[in-house]
């Protein structure tokens, strides 16, 4: 399935904060040590998330959904038919977020809702002819910078970057036990 790439790729304006090669990172002076220390690992993190909001910003700006609702549009390009509750764990969101957002996909005219014949409690979801077309002329990567570089990374690469964010919530949880590990919601 992720072989499967969308055909038609016409010209989109170059997202200014998204340079086509990724840069790549500045090698030490030789024979030192980088510098590492809390505040540059803290800096890395703001990279992170400002990369991937820029990115989602301008996915509106180019599109008129969010990054959120592309990557949802992506994934029922992958798959049609998917239910909500499988949309959710593909994109790991709340089913409820989910719902509201498939809603509103819905109500512009991108995503199609199906009910089965043999059951009708279970919506089966897809995209419009309007949905594939828009997807289609969509910047990429559709499912956001910061997914699909997960999604590159090797199993190893992951474990450990598991692991160590694991390590670091769990510190995190002990200096402040009301702030309740939740992720911060996708803007729709």
């Amino acid at each position: 399935m992720s072989q499967m790439r969308r055909i038609f790729r016409p010209q989109i304006p170059e997202n200014p904060f998204m340079p086509r090669k990724p840069a790549q990172p500045v090698p030490p002076p030789t024979g030192a040590e980088p510098q590492v220390s809390p505040l540059s690992v803290l800096q890395r993190f703001r990279v992170l998330i400002r990369t991937a909001q820029r990115h989602s910003q301008w996915i509106e700006r180019q599109s008129g959904v969010t990054g959120a609702q592309l990557w949802a549009m992506q994934e029922l390009f992958e798959q049609p038919g998917l239910r909500v509750g499988e949309l959710a764990k593909l994109m790991a969101l709340h089913q409820s977020t989910a719902s509201n957002m498939i809603d509103k996909l819905e109500s512009v005219g991108l995503i199609r809702k199906e009910r089965s014949s043999a059951d009708q409690r279970v919506v089966r979801l897809s995209l419009t002819d309007k949905g594939t077309e828009l997807l289609a002329l969509a910047p990429s990567p559709a499912r956001g910078v910061l997914p699909e570089a997960l999604r590159q990374a090797s199993g190893e690469e992951l474990a450990r970057l598991q692991s160590d964010l694991d390590a670091l919530l769990a510190q995190i949880r002990e200096m402040d036990e009301g702030f309740g590990m939740q992720p911060l919601p996708f803007t729709e």
